[in-house]
């Protein structure tokens, strides 16, 4: 089965299809360009469609629905998960502040970690914050500190 992302005027994906194998090869070869066509004649259409792969192996990743479709890149870029990050060199959605670099208690070995995330609200509220963790167990589970904290760049400090 192949995957064929539809896309709008302004190359948004808002549909995706799949296409068995058979109606894609020309000489045992899978062409995308049959595939296009497959769809325009099953749907009695004449819309854009680009090959996608759930594989990853081209096009960067696989598109969903509104992803946009980078002609000039030839690849899917996904939406971007919140207002304040920026794609980087990769076409990848990155934070203002990078990630934070303490990631659990710092034994050996590791009982706790930081169950970090993205806050969207704080970093809108004070540019300096926006990664908020709270400790978690190992075993998945929360741990007996249920307090809230933020990352100041170096180090977690309890919210406010």
């Amino acid at each position: 089965m192949a995957s064929f992302a539809k896309l709008d005027s302004n190359n948004i994906v808002i549909e995706v299809q799949s296409v068995h194998d058979n109606e894609l090869m020309v000489d045992g070869v899978e062409n995308e360009q049959k595939g296009i066509d497959f769809l325009n004649n099953l749907f009695k259409t004449n819309d854009n469609w680009k090959q996608t792969s759930p594989n990853n192996n081209f096009r960067k990743q696989f598109a969903g629905i509104g992803y946009t479709y980078d002609a000039a890149k030839d690849k899917f870029i996904a939406p971007p998960r919140y207002n304040s990050w920026s794609l980087d060199s990769n076409d990848d959605w990155g934070p203002p502040i990078p990630y934070p670099s303490v990631k659990d208690d710092g034994a050996d070995p590791v009982v706790w970690y930081w169950g970090y995330y993205w806050n969207e609200d704080v970093y809108q509220a004070d540019n300096t914050r926006g990664w908020k963790a709270t400790k978690r167990n190992m075993a998945e589970l929360p741990h007996s500190d249920t307090a809230t904290y933020d990352w100041n760049g170096t180090a977690w400090e309890p919210s406010q």
